[in-house]
């Protein structure tokens, strides 16, 4: 069993997969962290834990000079008791002050895995698949109790935590800060890595050393954000993308959070990680209680490739959920960049008519198809359809493209309002906003004010009115801007710094009730592209519009950064138009076939002006994503060369049962008299042999891993090259 209580010791012992964690708890009633990283078979936290007398680190218990909370490794740390370093939560009482002290009072082990009230999280499809440990601490002068929750997996090397705090007194309690993991480890010996950017360029790897002080990344923008990823990583000094030690942390949440790390006067490390406290409370009346978002913990040995691995694995199979979780997603044409909100059901039908032609699945029509939808500026919220633009109606346009023998798909933004629309005139006051002040705008928008029910209905109605309306089999769910004046019309003054919570939690409810009323409908979540690109959504819909930028080269380096948590099937790749239409550079159509091939295929181009040439071209890139996609989305992905590391970028994939192989090298840049070069492939197996599938050349698989693969000569800027194996 993965979860062991010594009673005598009073030790936790948690093991998932491979890995240890072990907790303590002292005398006191304070719960300390002893170890976590490999699988060990005991640990005496006795001789991990020191207390020793330091200056000015003051003592609860003056007595004992050796005992400070400012120097023990805590798992749920408070401010205030002689702990200086960033709490992992804050509580203000009714009066006025914010100090608390929770105790160890109990704990249940129990088979299996709970579900989170309201959230997105992991599951446990059966018990023999995970245990739960629950530890309830409890400040008995208050009446206030954290419920610390851990779920092991049996298999994976990860482990799932969040915290419920219930107010069993007989005062109100505000929530100042209520973070969902706190980790003291024992140096300061790391690089923190995390995945930063921008709109049209998410989620790159920025790695830095750890210093004396705090270092975090977060968010304040309402969402998970193209800015910054909920995710960190502290590698150990020497962990290499194969070799050495790594913890990744990972939030499944899609509103503000706050990922940081603070390095102490003694070279420690504190790790915390949740919700972010700016901006943020939540008050707990008596009986009340709130939920943390979970934070899955990831420890790996074997460098980045281990972490990221489990992190695909659990998240593919064990966050997303549906008949679409295993399922290999259809070849798609989206309409987007070939027309914009200009065109008519024949235009999308002649797109549609060569895209049948070329063997692809799935036409999705995009942006403009409700409302008086012609621009930006006006008609969401309005969920019916432009008559001027489809005379016929919805149900007209996907009977002729399924009369095609494709599936139809549809693009929303529910979670947004124009001024210039039916919706805004009838409800003024259902977006979010502060009394007398402006209403700032992001892309000619408004946000509803998901916090209140009544708004949350209507978008499960109108959405699900469109979708029993006509036979769609895809949905894309877009978000084009962030939240400002955040307000909300329904709630008291003491709750307004609840509403951007309680906006997510409306989000996952319209989420969950849409999905379960179709689940015979492909959701694809998207945010100006790669803007939410989270766990939480992924628990709702499970793959995500990677990023806006579809140009081949930038692509390199946001799929690469993605791939380091989340896993290939969650990522939406397309074939675009040249110059492309974000950064106006040219690639050559199999370039941008290539790249795209490493992700859920699909084009967003007018398909009617390929020449007989390219439409050839597509033709073959159709059929032989065919053939590679269920190992390219469901199989060991692996990263070979980073584009933030030099002029060129590989990575390969190799399916469930070893049996195929497909290694993806991409040159950025020329350059004269460039070396001859090798590819050393991994994860094969070295006693067997590997055919390559255009060649019919055998190679051992310790050949290709240590000797390498000889790559041909390059020719230019912007090549790339497939290779494809069959083990022998």
């Amino acid at each position: 069993m993965p979860i062991f209580f010594d009673a005598e010791q009073r030790v936790f012992h948690l093991q998932a997969g491979h890995t240890s964690y072990v907790l303590h708890i002292f005398e006191s009633g304070h719960l300390a962290h002893a170890y976590w990283g490999q699988k060990v078979r005991a640990i005496q936290p006795a001789r991990l834990i020191r207390t020793e007398e330091r200056a000015f680190s003051p003592n609860p218990d003056p007595a004992n000079r050796r005992f400070s909370l400012d120097t023990l490794p805590q798992e749920y740390p408070a401010y205030g008791n002689t702990d200086y370093r960033q709490p992992a939560y804050q509580v203000q009482l009714d009066n006025g002050s914010t100090i608390t002290d929770l105790r160890y009072v109990s704990h249940t082990i129990t088979p299996g895995k709970p579900a989170l009230t309201g959230l997105p999280a992991t599951y446990a499809e059966s018990e023999q698949e995970a245990m739960t440990l629950e530890i309830t601490l409890e400040d008995k002068l208050i009446g206030l109790q954290a419920v610390l929750s851990y779920t092991a997996f049996e298999q994976q090397n990860a482990i799932a935590r969040s915290v419920r705090f219930i107010n069993t007194g007989t005062a109100p309690l505000k929530l100042l800060r209520a973070l969902s993991v706190s980790v003291d480890f024992y140096h300061d010996q790391f690089e923190l890595l995390h995945l930063s950017g921008a709109w049209a360029r998410e989620r790159y790897v920025e790695k830095r050393k750890l210093a004396p002080g705090t270092q975090s990344i977060e968010s304040r923008r309402g969402a998970s954000s193209h800015q910054q990823n909920p995710f960190v990583a502290l590698l150990e000094h020497g962990a290499t993308e194969d070799y050495g030690n790594v913890y990744g942390f990972s939030l499944v949440y899609s509103g503000n959070f706050l990922a940081s790390v603070e390095v102490d006067q003694l070279h420690t490390s504190r790790l915390s990680m949740g919700i972010n406290p700016f901006d943020f409370s939540w008050l707990l009346a008596p009986g009340e209680q709130f939920q943390t978002p979970e934070a899955v913990m990831v420890y790996s040995s074997e460098g980045l490739t281990g972490m990221s691995q489990t992190y695909h694995e659990l998240y593919r199979t064990r966050l997303c959920r549906g008949e679409f979780r295993d399922k290999p997603r259809p070849v798609l044409i989206n309409n987007w960049e070939a027309t914009y909100f200009n065109f008519t059901a024949d235009k999308i039908e002649q797109i549609a008519q060569a895209g049948r032609e070329l063997g692809i699945e799935l036409f999705v029509l995009d942006d403009g198809w409700f409302g008086k939808r012609n621009d930006d500026t006006t008609s969401l919220g309005d969920w019916f359809v432009d008559k001027n633009k489809l005379p016929a109606g919805l149900e007209d346009l996907a009977q002729r493209v399924t009369k095609l023998g494709m599936q139809f798909g549809l693009w929303f933004e529910p979670e947004m309002i124009s001024r210039d629309s039916e919706l805004y005139r009838a409800h003024p006051d259902w977006c979010l906003h502060v009394p007398e002040r402006n209403r700032s705008e992001g892309r000619g928008q408004l946000t509803l004010d998901l916090s209140r029910p009544e708004v949350c209905d209507y978008i499960v109605d109108a959405v699900s009115k469109v979708l029993a309306s006509a036979p769609i089999s895809y949905v894309k769910w877009d978000m084009n801007r962030h939240m400002t004046e955040i307000g909300s019309a329904a709630l008291p003054p003491e709750r307004q710094r609840e509403t951007a919570h309680r906006y997510m939690l409306g989000l996952y409810s319209v989420m969950e009730r849409i999905t379960t009323a179709f689940p015979h409908v492909l959701f694809e979540s998207c945010s100006g592209g790669g803007g939410r690109f989270d766990p939480g959504i992924l628990h709702y819909m499970p793959q995500t519009w990677t990023s806006d930028n579809t140009d081949a080269i930038a692509r390199l380096k946001i799929q690469y950064g993605t791939s380091l948590v989340y896993p290939i099937s969650a990522m939406g790749a397309h074939i675009s138009a040249v110059p492309n239409h974000q950064l106006h550079r040219t690639t050559s159509l199999k370039m941008r076939g290539d790249v795209a091939m490493s992700g859920n295929f699909g084009y967003e181009l007018d398909l009617t002006t390929f020449t007989p040439e390219e439409r050839e071209l597509a033709k073959e890139q159709v059929a032989q994503y065919k053939e590679l996609r269920e190992f390219v989305q469901f199989g060991r992905f692996y990263r070979l060369l980073s584009p933030f590391e030099g002029l060129e970028a590989a990575w390969m994939f190799v399916s469930e049962d070893g049996q195929d192989v497909l290694a993806c090298y991409f040159n950025i840049l020329a350059e004269p008299h460039e070396p001859l070069k090798r590819l050393m492939l991994k994860g094969l197996d070295p006693n067997s042999i590997y055919r390559n599938t255009a060649t019919d050349e055998v190679y051992g698989g310790d050949e290709l891993m240590h000797a390498g693969l000889a790559l041909p000569r390059q020719h230019g800027d912007f090549e790339s090259h497939l290779f494809r194996f069959r083990k022998v």
